[in-house]
């Protein structure tokens, strides 16, 4: 009898201390600050091989991050789109004895899927494009040893045979937003990096778009 009394005496104690104690933390994913949603975006520099200029030095800097519904578009987008965006994209292309060509430009467009993103920017400064002139740009993040890729809006892409100049030569269109072809050239030096991130929902009017197309 005494052994069970003292038995029963230390269950006891035991059971007070867990009490004065308080609960072990079981739910350690709780204490953890919740990540912030990743942003959408493409960094890096490179020079390509361009078949049109296969001798030619041709390199891009592009610097650019999703900033969505920050550029208002009245009536249709008061609040912005979902892939507004920021940065500066930079190129030059100097022929082989020739004088260079550059540009520089503040990006306002941006969307992502896998490794892959579009992105247009509005020129600043130029001497070889209109300033305000907007440039359509896609970058493939190379996978599994392949070469990183990369598009742009002119050279042997977006001509409108029907707008002519009064000298008869096709008119380039401009390029609406984050509207560039597949990236057709291939990087040979450098490369980008792409942070793929889903769009955000318009917070107003999300399917005026849809049901216009």
């Amino acid at each position: 009898m005494r052994n069970t009394a003292i038995g029963a005496t230390a269950a006891v104690a035991v059971l007070a201390g867990l009490v004065t104690s308080g609960p072990a933390p079981t739910a350690r994913a709780a204490s953890v600050e919740k990540k912030p949603a990743k942003t959408a975006s493409v960094h890096g520099k490179a020079r390509i091989s361009y078949i049109e200029s296969i001798n030619d030095d041709i390199r891009f800097t592009i610097h650019a991050e999703q900033t969505p519904f920050t550029r208002p578009v009245p009536p249709e987008a008061p609040e912005g789109l979902s892939t507004d965006a920021r940065g500066t994209l930079k190129f030059s292309h100097t022929p082989r004895g020739g004088a260079t060509g550059w540009a520089e430009a503040r990006v306002d467009c941006l969307v992502t899927s896998g490794r892959t993103a579009t992105l247009t920017a509005i020129v600043t400064k130029s001497n070889v494009e209109d300033v305000g002139a907007r440039l359509g740009i896609s970058v493939q993040q190379g996978g599994k040893g392949e070469p990183d890729r990369l598009g742009f809006s002119w050279g042997v892409v977006n001509v409108d045979p029907g707008n002519v100049d009064e000298n008869g030569r096709p008119v380039r269109p401009q390029a609406g937003t984050c509207m560039a072809p597949a990236p057709f050239t291939t990087v040979v030096k450098g490369g980008f990096k792409v942070v793929h991130a889903e769009i955000t929902k318009s917070p107003a009017q999300p399917e005026a778009a849809i049901r216009r197309g």
